[in-house]
């Protein structure tokens, strides 16, 4: 069943405070490597990915739902800083975290749209599929860089093995065919690539 505006948007508001809130709690609790999915992309954006799939149909809701969820769990994360480490609050509204926002929006827009794409049929459910799995293939490829750098932390090589193990599990759950699960893996290289290198250009800007 189509979940109602209202509930939609009650979800948008209250799974946001909750992603920004909890994720803090992960990173400060929970050991490496896997305190890392807490300080992760990927994470965020297989969240708005999640909730374009239970959104299930109207891309447009989706997409504003899924923004407004990211949107909100940046103030959320620094409130929890604040309350759980004695942060500065003011960090919430920092140029930094209004950047975060905005990317929240772009986000949000693009795997809310994904997921509800994922599902539909035919060559919508491939794209749905990949882009998940591009952003872990492509964090995978960034903890793939630091574990060949000569000061790399211990067990990076296992969040690479962790990323990639996730990538391929969204494919396997969304896909329908095993054609469809092909395609998704060989759509998602190359979207991971441009991911990695638009993280690249933003890093160096």
């Amino acid at each position: 069943m189509r979940p109602q505006d209202r509930t939609v948007a009650l979800v948008a508001v209250v799974g946001g405070f909750l992603l920004g809130f909890l994720d803090f709690v992960w990173i400060t609790s929970v050991p490496y490597p896997f305190a890392e999915f807490g300080n992760s992309t990927a994470t965020w954006a297989v969240a708005a990915f999640g909730f374009g799939c239970w959104v299930r149909s109207g891309w447009r809701r989706a997409a504003l739902g899924a923004a407004v969820l990211l949107v909100v769990a940046v103030p959320s994360y620094y409130l929890a800083a604040t309350l759980l480490q004695g942060d500065d609050l003011a960090v919430s509204w920092a140029p930094t975290s209004l950047l975060w926002m905005a990317f929240g929006v772009l986000a949000g827009v693009v795997f809310g749209i994904a997921g509800t794409w994922a599902r539909a049929a035919g060559r919508r459910r491939v794209v749905g599929a990949a882009l998940p799995a591009a952003v872990f293939f492509e964090e995978a490829a960034r903890f793939a860089g630091k574990a060949a750098g000569p000061d790399h932390p211990p067990g990076v090589a296992w969040n690479v093995v962790i990323d990639v193990a996730l990538g391929v599990l969204v494919v396997v759950l969304v896909g329908r065919s095993h054609r469809q699960r092909a395609l998704a893996v060989a759509l998602a290289l190359p979207l991971a690539a441009i991911i990695y290198l638009a993280f690249a250009v933003a890093g160096g800007a």
